[in-house]
């Protein structure tokens, strides 16, 4: 089984992946190994994760073909400037021990992000191979229009925190008639949404789990990818039969009412947010 694909004009991704965040070491390799194995294309990391390395272990030692796999990286938000944000991402092919990667993100904005001088960092890294697409990660409505408006670098995708829970509507507004993909990350809540009511009862008609549900809503919608963490091969089985659960529009419409206003991904060093929907 494998996921299906999302193409835009700027990229062509697996909208089912696997996050890594926070497996470490033999773990780390161990699952990518096997989501490898059980058909999953999309792998997803990040500098500050720390696992760089067995990430790249994992996809070495799988024995699928480099140019099957989907590899996403992040850069952290303490290098707000291209020169810092550059010998950063250099130090991550070195770990992955990767000639490229097929999406590199910015991961976090901060109160020191030099934006131009980022974007642009991004779009020679694009324009060289390292970095086959590029995009940008935890950024609000208002920094996501600074970003396309500069027009500096061919912006492909934004990742952000998204599930069942939160809807992320005035990022779609923006990502959807770009043709960005949005990824979304903890697309299971933090496990929260597994123990919903109306995801359970949801479950139940279609004999599948709340998990394979709260996947499939997500990825009904159009140009949305999801990057849920599963260490042990039964839960990244599960995960990936999500991507053939189809939901009726009366379920989608269901969990479409939920309130959405629950954040679990807030750091300190957070941008100010945009407001929950009324």
């Amino acid at each position: 089984m494998s996921s299906p694909l999302l193409t835009t004009a700027r990229l062509t991704m697996p909208a089912l992946g696997l996050g890594t965040w926070p497996l470490k070491g033999r773990d780390c390799e161990e699952a990518v190994e096997s989501a490898l194995g059980l058909g999953y294309r999309h792998i997803d990391t990040a500098e500050m994760y720390g696992n760089e390395a067995a990430v790249g272990a994992g996809i070495a030692t799988s024995g699928v073909p480099r140019g099957e796999v989907f590899l996403t990286t992040k850069i952290w938000h303490d290098k707000p400037d291209g020169p810092a944000f550059r010998a950063a991402f250099a130090a991550s092919l070195e770990r992955l021990k990767q000639p490229y990667v097929d999406l590199l993100l910015v991961h976090w904005p901060s109160p020191a992000l030099n934006l131009p001088s980022v974007l642009t960092a991004l779009a020679h890294l694009h324009a060289e191979g390292l970095a086959r697409a590029v995009g940008v990660s935890n950024f609000p409505s208002a920094l996501l229009r600074q970003a396309l408006a500069l027009d500096i670098a061919p912006i492909a995708c934004l990742q952000v925190e998204q599930h069942a829970m939160l809807s992320q509507q005035a990022l779609l507004d923006i990502t959807q008639p770009a043709g960005i993909v949005m990824t979304s990350y903890t697309p299971l809540g933090k496990g929260e949404v597994l123990e919903h009511p109306v995801l359970t009862r949801i479950a139940a008609r279609h004999g599948a789990t709340p998990a394979q549900v709260a996947l499939a809503y997500l990825l009904a919608k159009k140009l949305v990818a999801a990057v849920p963490k599963a260490r042990s091969a039964a839960r990244q089985a599960e995960n990936l039969a999500a991507t053939r659960l189809v939901l009726s529009a009366e379920d989608l419409a269901a969990i479409a009412a939920l309130p959405k206003n629950r954040r679990f991904v807030n750091p300190d060093f957070a941008p100010a947010w945009d407001p929950f929907p009324a």
